[in-house]
């Protein structure tokens, strides 16, 4: 991949799996922010021996690209993991981790060199391995009880329009009309289409269904993020399941 990422450099993380995986595992893109204050700070973390943490990609606030584990290698960035069928996404992903404080330590913009670097690593993986739109997917959507990363700052949207992952295709005036608007007679369609966009759906209580709808909001709605099933969300998430 080296050779055709201009001024990639590596910085090897001994947190992977020895064993070698095929190539044909790999099925997913995973993104995620560091929640680190500094690059410094992160790319410590994610080559120490302590932390058992790692990613195979890590982009600077600057925008740079650095190797930390060969594709090959399962990275240990997903943790306890679903996605459809799948579970444990560290054995099928190539994840990416992108410098940025995250929602405890100050939250930002990714940057445009950041977003121009993630763009073209990212078409490149999507390419080598053949990905899906629909497993291309941040850390969030497939851990919705534990994570909040990338977060609603991410550029899903443009991506999209670059054909990494995929985006909804209803007009802004028609959502926003809909917005706040309540929706609780659709929940179960609404969880139906959820689920079938690949979304681990078992929650416990209604507070936890109310975080798994943030994260659906964080990444398809991200102008208000309030846990509440409105309309407008409802027929984002009909439209995802229609386009995907």
């Amino acid at each position: 991949m080296q050779k055709n990422v201009e001024k990639m450099t590596i910085n090897y993380s001994p947190n992977f799996d020895l064993k070698k995986r095929d190539k044909n595992k790999i099925k997913y893109l995973i993104y995620h922010y560091t929640g680190m204050k500094n690059d410094k700070l992160a790319i410590k973390k994610l080559t120490s021996f302590n932390s058992n943490v790692s990613c195979h990609y890590y982009i600077t606030k600057s925008g740079k690209l650095i190797q930390m584990v060969p594709d090959l290698y399962v990275a240990w960035h997903a943790g306890k993991s679903y996605w459809g069928k799948h579970k444990s996404i560290n054995y099928k992903s190539i994840g990416i981790e992108i410098s940025n404080p995250g929602h405890e330590l100050g939250y930002r913009n990714f940057t445009d060199n950041q977003t121009k670097c993630l763009i073209k690593i990212s078409k490149l993986i999507i390419k080598k391995y053949n990905i899906d739109k629909n497993k291309i997917l941040g850390h969030s959507d497939i851990a919705p009880l534990r994570k909040k990363d990338p977060g609603e700052k991410f550029p899903w949207k443009l991506l999209s329009k670059k054909k990494i992952g995929y985006w909804h295709n209803i007009n802004l005036q028609v959502l926003k009309s809909l917005r706040g608007k309540k929706s609780e007679l659709n929940l179960h369609k609404f969880i139906f289409y959820l689920k079938s966009l690949g979304y681990h759906m078992e929650y416990s209580s209604s507070d936890e269904l109310r975080k798994i709808i943030k994260i659906f909001q964080m990444r398809f709605r991200p102008e208000l993020i309030d846990g509440k099933l409105d309309l407008e969300c409802y027929k984002i998430a009909k439209s995802l399941y229609n386009v995907r």
